[in-house]
C-alpha cells in the first residue's frame, strides 16, 4: 500500500497499540501521535512488500523499512526515534501473542547526534528576569512564569499543570507531575517565591471566573494557561531583554547548566529535572565544559 493506510487486521493492531501507549505507558498525546505515525509507516511498508499478515514482520522487514527511511533523508534523530518505536511495538505484539518472536530485540540502538543546547549565560538570565514591568496581572503572571521556569528547570507542560496547592511556601518547594505521571518535589529560591506571591495576591484574583478551578497560572479568560501562551511569554521576554531566542525548554537547559556551573552534582540535577536516565542529564556537563573552555581561552594569558 502507498496511501499511508493499513489493512483492517493491522488497523485493529494499531488501535490496540494506541490504547497501550495511552493507558498503560501513559505517554503524552504528542508522543502517542508520533509513535502511531511511525508504526503506520512500518505497517504500510510491510503490506507494500506483499505481506498481508503481521506475523511476517521480522528483522529483515524492520531493517528494510529503516533503510528506506535513511534513503529518504530522515535525520539521525528521527531514525533513532523510529528504531525505538519499532522495538516498543514488536515487544507489545510479542507479549500479546501476535508475533512468535520479538524481532525488535535484534535491532541495534540507533544513536542520534545530539547538538549541545543553546543556553543563556548568567548575566543574560538576570537581565531577562530583571525586566521592568507594568505591574498589571499579565505582567505579574509572566514574571512568575519566568522566575519559576528558571528556578526549577521544569518542563512547560509541568508548569501548565500546576495547581495553587502544589506550591509549598513554607518550604519553598513545588510539587511537579512529570512524564509518566511521576511526581517530584523541586525547590526554588526567594525571587521565584516573591514573584509567585505577587501573582497570587495581586494578579490571579483579578482573573478568576466562575469555574476557574485550582490552576496556578491562568489565561486572561480565567482558564488554565496553555503551553502556547507560555511559549509566547518566554519568547517575548527574551526579545525584550535582547537575549538569545529560545523557548521554555531553553530555560530548562539554562537552569541545568547554571546548577552544574554552581557546583551541583549530576545526580541532583537529574532528580530536579525529572530525567529517567542520568545519560540524559550528562549533556549539560558538556555544555559547562565548553563554556569553561571559552572562558579560559578569553581570560588566561597563555591559553
Amino acid at each position: 500500500m502507498t496511501d499511508g493506510r493499513v489493512s483492517g487486521v493491522n488497523d485493529t493492531v494499531l488501535a490496540a497499540f494506541e490504547r497501550h501507549l495511552r493507558l498503560e505507558r501513559d505517554l503524552s498525546p504528542h508522543t502517542v501521535r508520533a509513535y502511531l505515525g511511525d508504526i503506520t509507516s512500518l505497517l504500510t511498508h510491510l503490506e507494500a512488500a506483499g505481506h498481508d499478515s503481521l506475523d511476517a514482520l521480522d528483522i529483515t522487514v524492520l531493517r528494510d523499512w529503516l533503510g528506506d527511511q535513511h534513503q529518504a533523508g530522515r535525520s539521525r534523530a528521527t531514525l533513532a526515534r523510529r528504531t525505538a518505536c519499532a522495538r516498543v511495538f514488536t515487544a507489545f505484539c510479542h507479549r500479546r501473542g501476535l508475533l512468535a518472536t520479538d524481532p525488535g530485540l535484534l535491532l541495534g540502538t540507533a544513536k542520534s547526534s545530539r547538538a549541545l543546547p543553546v543556553v543563556l549565560d548568567q548575566a543574560e538570565a538576570q537581565a531577562v528576569l530583571d525586566l521592568d514591568g507594568s505591574g498589571d496581572p499579565r505582567d505579574l503572571r509572566d514574571r512568575a512564569i519566568m522566575e519559576l521556569l528558571y528556578a526549577t528547570g521544569m518542563r512547560v507542560s509541568e508548569l501548565c499543570g500546576l495547581d495553587v496547592d502544589d506550591v509549598d511556601r513554607d518550604r519553598n518547594t513545588v510539587r511537579v507531575m512529570g512524564k509518566g505521571r511521576k511526581e517530584r518535589t523541586v525547590p526554588f529560591g526567594l525571587p521565584a517565591l516573591h514573584a509567585l506571591d505577587a501573582w497570587c495576591v495581586r494578579g490571579r484574583p483579578l482573573w478568576i471566573r466562575e469555574g476557574t478551578g485550582p490552576a496556578l497560572f491562568l489565561g486572561v479568560r480565567g482558564g488554565r494557561i496553555d503551553q502556547g501562551t507560555v511559549r509566547r511569554v518566554v519568547h517575548a521576554r527574551l526579545a525584550e531583554a535582547e537575549a538569545p531566542d529560545m523557548g521554555p525548554h531553553g530555560l530548562r537547559h539554562t537552569a541545568a547548566t547554571h546548577l552544574l556551573e554552581g557546583g551541583a552534582d549530576l545526580r541532583s540535577v537529574q532528580e530536579l529535572l525529572g530525567h529517567a536516565s542520568l545519560a540524559t542529564t550528562q549533556i549539560y556537563t558538556h555544555v559547562s565544559i565548553d563554556r569553561l573552555r571559552a572562558a579560559y581561552r578569553q581570560a588566561h594569558p597563555r591559553a
